[in-house]
C-alpha cells in the first residue's frame, strides 16, 4: 500500500486530509529524512494499521536503516514517556522533582542527528498530548538550530497523520 492507495481509500468527507497528505508529503521546509521520520514515527503514533503499512511502504525507503529505526524508537519512547512525563506535570506536587526512574538510553544515543530524533519526538508529543515533552522537544530542536517554521511543519504532518488514522479507524469500525 502506498501513500497514494491511502488518500484515495479515505472517504469524501476527509477531502481536506487527502489534500493535506498530498501537501505535507514533499513539505519542503524539512530535509527528506526529517520528512520521512516525521511520517513514519506519526504513524506509529497514531497506532492505525493501515496507516503504518502505507507511510512505511511510502517513506521508508527514504531513510536509512539507522534513520528508520531512530523514527521508530521516538514512537516507542515517546510512548512511554508522554504517559508518565503528562501525569507528573498535570499532578504536580513531589512527582515533578522525583526521578523517572524509567530507562530511555535511546534518546541520547538514537543513530540519527540529535536535532532529527528530537523533531520526531516532539511529532509524536504532540499527537500524545503531552505538553511538558512537547516544550522540552521545542526547545532542542530550536536550540539545535531548526526554526519554528520547520516545527510546525512536523506538527503539521503529525497532525494529519493522525487524522487519517482516526478516519480510518472510524471507517473500519463502521464498516464492521
Amino acid at each position: 500500500m502506498s501513500l497514494e492507495s491511502l488518500r484515495n481509500d479515505l472517504p469524501e468527507y476527509a477531502k481536506d486530509q487527502k489534500l493535506n497528505l498530498g501537501t505535507l508529503a514533499a513539505e519542503p521546509s524539512l530535509t527528506q529524512q526529517q520528512r520521512a521520520g516525521t511520517f513514519v514515527a506519526s504513524a506509529i503514533a497514531s497506532r492505525n494499521a493501515r496507516v503504518m503499512r502505507a507511510v512505511l511502504a511510502e517513506f521508508g525507503p527514504q531513510l536509512s536503516p539507522e534513520a528508520l529505526n531512530a523514527a521508530k524508537a521516538a514512537a516507542s519512547v515517546m510512548g512511554m514517556n508522554n504517559i508518565y512525563y503528562r501525569f507528573s506535570h498535570l499532578v504536580g506536587g513531589d512527582y515533578a522533582t522525583m526521578p523517572a526512574k524509567l530507562r530511555m538510553n535511546v534518546i541520547g544515543k538514537p543513530g540519527v542527528e540529535k536535532v532529527d530524533f528530537e523533531l520526531w519526538s516532539l511529532a509524536v508529543s504532540a499527537i500524545n498530548g503531552c505538553g511538558m515533552c512537547m516544550e522540552s522537544h521545542e526547545k532542542v530542536v530550536l536550540h539545535g538550530g531548526l526554526t519554528k517554521e520547520q516545527v510546525q511543519a512536523a506538527v503539521r504532518i503529525a497532525s494529519v497523520v493522525h487524522a487519517t488514522a482516526v478516519t480510518m479507524d472510524a471507517e473500519e469500525a463502521l464498516a464492521a
